[in-house]
């Protein structure tokens, strides 16, 4: 019984004062999990006018949502790099996020494949400028893909990707392309969604969350968290999630431990495409079912 843990680390402040918080928490709980760092520009203001609508600011700060309009966006890499190599060190799986996040999830879906291919890049030297390899793992901004994107994963060579939402692992195959990329999606609703529904707060939402792990997949849970949010304000309803799991039987561990116990080209092919989720505004990245899983193939042949 795992669950794995995979932390967003979208902001110069999260990166900053989240991502520390988490690495302190989850050691308390002896519990692993994979940070994907943002690792260029904080452009926060740019998504402004939306955080202010979810009543979110105050988890960004006052600043912050002039990063990109009328104050310079910061570097997070070159800035909060030393924190990301702490976080590395403690023993922590990390990879990619974006180069730009707030960019990523205005622009991906329907971007050019020159677009991507440079953003995704961007990203991949700047990490290995600040953490010294190449990162092993993608997990999309906002799960936001397209055809360009998921083919960068495989030109990219990582090791496997947790770009969008789903049920279980597979190989995603975009309109009758496979992808050669493992994708593991997250399998569970987050806190921010559990939290638009009708009914749910904070003094709760840990229970609801509970509720749907109370019987674990064959192949895991995948939970996304947020440094921003679960690194500080949201941080007491982490505990007790962790607290939580553990009761339920479950081991929490980095999402490369879910990659390492299949065989990654013997996962199920499975279509993928954009939909709706209770409680997300816009579209993501949402595994469908098993690709030609209708067809007869001996009567085809």
């Amino acid at each position: 019984m795992k669950l794995a843990l995979k932390i967003d680390v979208d902001t110069l402040r999260a990166t900053r004062e989240g991502a520390p918080n988490l690495v302190e928490i989850l050691r308390r709980h002896d519990a692993g999990a994979t940070f994907v760092f943002s690792v260029g520009p904080d452009l926060t203001g740019r998504a402004a006018l939306r955080l202010l609508a979810q009543g979110g600011a105050a988890d960004y700060g006052f600043g912050a949502l002039f990063y990109g309009t009328l104050l310079p966006p910061p570097d997070i890499g070159r800035r909060a790099g030393e924190v990301m190599r702490r976080v590395r060190d403690a023993g922590f799986e990390t990879g990619l996020h974006a180069w730009a996040p707030v960019r990523w999830q205005a622009r991906a879906a329907a971007a050019a494949a020159a677009w991507t291919e440079a953003e995704m890049q961007r990203g991949v030297d700047r990490y290995a400028e600040v953490l010294g390899e190449p990162p092993g793992v993608h997990a999309a901004a906002g799960w936001q893909m397209s055809a360009h994107a998921l083919r960068m994963t495989q030109r990219l060579a990582f090791d496997y990707a947790s770009d969008g939402r789903g049920t279980h692992p597979h190989l995603p195959v975009w309109r009758g392309e496979l992808i050669r990329c493992p994708q593991f999606p997250t399998t569970l609703p987050t806190l921010p969604e559990l939290l638009a529904q009708h009914g749910v707060s904070i003094d709760n939402v840990a229970a609801h969350l509970l509720e749907r792990t109370a019987e674990p997949p064959a192949a895991g849970h995948v939970f996304t968290l947020r440094a921003g949010l679960e690194g500080r304000r949201l941080a007491p309803v982490l505990e007790q999630l962790l607290v939580g799991w553990k009761a339920q039987g479950y081991r929490l561990v980095p999402v490369r431990t879910l990659r390492d116990a299949v065989e990654p080209l013997a996962l199920p092919r499975c279509e993928v495409e954009f939909g709706t989720l209770p409680g997300r505004d816009g579209t993501v990245l949402l595994q469908g079912r098993e690709f030609l899983a209708d067809v007869d193939l001996a009567r085809a042949a």
